[in-house]
């Protein structure tokens, strides 16, 4: 007979799973390249284990970090933990290594998708949506870090509707 007292982690398997659908969606970008208008704001968490980014870039953002894959990357690579890219901050092409596990946002505006994940502490009631917009590019760049807000969340996505 089972254990009444435990219980379902819903939570984590809705995590692992969304990680799955990311780590699908950029293999196929890896292969195949952009389609159409989409493009991804990808929020991380600087400090999880398996990061790996130049140490300027650590120093600038010692908590979170959001980068956006659009027009100009290279190298995208992805595994079963994570997926390596070059982007390009400022005519500086760096590397870049993020684990799944440290993705706090996805987001691809031009099909009004987000994904939002709780950290550990934040218990398993994840994917809710919030109500501040990530992130966007400022004028002038486009695949470079942005500063994001003190905490990352997606969105109220009628936000990123075209004619706005």
């Amino acid at each position: 007979m089972s254990d009444r007292t435990s219980s379902i982690a819903y939570g984590r398997l809705m995590h692992r799973a969304m990680r799955g659908l990311i780590q699908n969606v950029l293999s196929d970008v890896a292969q195949s390249g952009l389609p159409g208008d989409h493009h991804f704001f990808i929020t991380f968490d600087t400090g999880a284990a398996g990061v790996a980014l130049a140490d300027w870039l650590r120093d600038r953002y010692p908590e979170e970090m959001t980068i956006v894959i659009q027009n100009w990357y290279d190298g995208l690579a992805v595994d079963d933990d994570g997926f390596s890219i070059i982007l390009n901050f400022g005519d500086n092409p760096e590397h870049l290594r993020i684990p799944f596990d440290a993705i706090r946002t996805f987001v691809d505006p031009s099909v009004e998708f987000g994904l939002r994940f709780e950290s550990a502490d934040d218990g398993d009631d994840a994917h809710e949506p919030e109500d501040e917009p990530p992130p966007r590019p400022g004028k002038g760049q486009t695949d470079a870090a942005q500063t994001p807000s003190q905490h990352a969340e997606v969105v109220r996505l009628d936000s990123f509707r075209k004619g706005q």
